[in-house]
């Protein structure tokens, strides 16, 4: 499998010419969904209004599927506000838009896992909309349209610093530690915290409990748990 450094790589040129607030948002999704064990690559992201407009002619004046709705100027991605993006398979190369794959065997589909880190982070995905769905697309608009967008009008600073809280982990109501009791046999052995679906408690204080025990190697810098 590869780094998560490498993963970023793979990302790092569609993530050019997104608007800021996007940008951390395309890295934080590509760093929590790898966590998860969902590698993905963003497959796109800054879109020219010539680009969008050859995309709206395939399947009308040019040969293949229609992909999209939307003519020049009038799609986020025109404006930095959108991403795609696609499941990286183990090869570390190939890619798949595969939406039942559960590549990590976790009996969840790997894209709503995702997508639910999307979500969480304050994106729209285009999976959800009715009259044409598109499941690779997240977006935040700042609540703008495309209308506006063309005229000029920009996200205000006020709600570029609010998404970035968000997505950078400082929105205590969105991103706040759980407290969470960790017990042995209905005794109390310690406290740790639930961040994101992790329970992160002091490993000494469960092992010890458990009959194993805890050093320290300062030369290695590793921690030894030997089963007594």
């Amino acid at each position: 499998m590869l780094t998560l450094d490498q993963v970023k790589d793979k990302s790092a040129a569609r993530l050019v010419g997104l608007h800021p607030v996007l940008a951390a948002g395309a890295k934080a999704l590509i760093q929590q969904s790898y966590a998860k064990g969902v590698p993905i690559v963003i497959t796109q992201g800054l879109r020219s209004i010539a680009e969008q407009n050859a995309l709206y002619a395939q399947g009308r004046s040019k040969p293949g599927p229609i992909v999209t709705n939307a003519k020049g100027g009038t799609s986020y991605h025109n404006y930095g506000l959108a991403f795609d993006f696609a499941l990286l398979l183990p090869d570390g190369k190939s890619l798949s838009w595969d939406m039942n794959r559960d590549g990590d065997k976790d009996k969840i589909a790997d894209w709503q896992e995702v997508v639910q880190v999307g979500k969480q982070l304050g994106l729209e995905w285009g999976g959800d909309w009715t009259s044409f769905k598109d499941n690779s697309h997240l977006q935040m608009t700042f609540g703008l349209t495309t209308n506006q967008l063309r005229a000029g009008k920009r996200p205000t600073t006020d709600q570029v610093n609010e998404a970035l809280k968000r997505i950078t982990g400082e929105d205590e109501e969105v991103n706040k530690d759980v407290k969470v009791t960790i017990t042995l046999n209905g005794n109390k052995l310690t406290e740790g915290v639930l961040d994101a679906g992790v329970t992160y408690v002091p490993v000494r204080a469960v092992a010890e409990a458990l009959g194993a025990k805890v050093t320290y190697d300062a030369a290695s810098k590793t921690v030894n748990v030997v089963k007594e």
